[in-house]
C-alpha cells in the first residue's frame, strides 16, 4: 500500500473508528489514542493489507479489540451517541424539533442500559450504518447473533419509549 492509497482508503475511516472507540471507552483522549494506534498498526502492516477482503471491517475490528483492551481493569462503559447524529430536516417546525430532540435524548439514555453486545451492534448498525455482515465480522459473531442482538436492542428501546409515553414514567 502506498501513501496515496493509504490516504484514500484508510484515512477517511478515522472518524468512524473514533466514534466507535469513543462509544466503547467513553473518553475522548483514549479514543483518539486508539485510533492513532490503529492507524500506526495499519501502516506498519501495509504490505499484508492486500490479503484482507473487507478493509473497513478489519479496521473496525482492530479498533474494537484495542478499545476493549483499554477497558480491561476499568468499568466497561459505552458513551453516548454523538450530539450531531440526530440531524433533523431544517423545514421542521420548532415543536417537531423539540420532540425529536427529546426522543433522541431518551434513546441515548436507554442505549446505556443495553447489554454491551447489543449496544455495540446497535451503534454499528443504526448510528454507523454498517451492514449486518460487516457487524458480524467486527464483533466476531455469527450473522444470526448480530440480528438477534439488534432486534432485542431495538425492541427494548421501543418498549421503554412506548411505556414512557403511555404512563409518563
Amino acid at each position: 500500500m502506498t501513501l496515496d492509497s493509504f490516504k484514500i482508503e484508510i484515512l477517511p475511516l478515522k472518524d468512524k473508528l473514533y466514534r466507535f472507540s469513543l462509544r466503547i471507552l467513553g473518553n475522548h483522549a483514549e479514543a483518539e489514542d486508539v485510533v492513532q494506534e490503529v492507524m500506526i498498526k495499519i501502516w506498519k502492516d501495509r504490505e499484508n493489507l492486500g490479503k484482507i477482503k473487507n478493509l473497513e471491517a478489519w479496521c473496525m475490528r482492530l479498533t474494537k479489540n484495542l478499545s476493549i483492551d483499554k477497558t480491561r481493569g476499568k468499568h466497561f462503559n459505552l458513551n453516548a451517541i454523538p450530539d450531531n447524529f440526530d440531524m433533523v430536516q431544517i423545514s421542521a417546525g420548532p415543536q417537531k424539533l423539540a420532540e425529536l430532540s427529546d426522543i433522541m435524548q431518551k434513546v441515548k439514555k436507554l442505549m446505556k442500559e443495553l447489554p454491551d453486545m447489543q449496544r455495540m451492534a446497535m451503534q454499528l448498525r443504526d448510528v454507523e450504518g454498517m451492514s449486518y455482515k460487516e457487524i458480524a465480522e467486527i464483533l466476531e459473531l455469527q450473522l444470526d447473533q448480530v440480528k438477534v442482538n439488534i432486534h432485542r436492542a431495538r425492541k427494548f428501546i421501543r418498549h421503554k419509549l412506548i411505556k414512557e409515553e403511555s404512563y409518563g414514567l
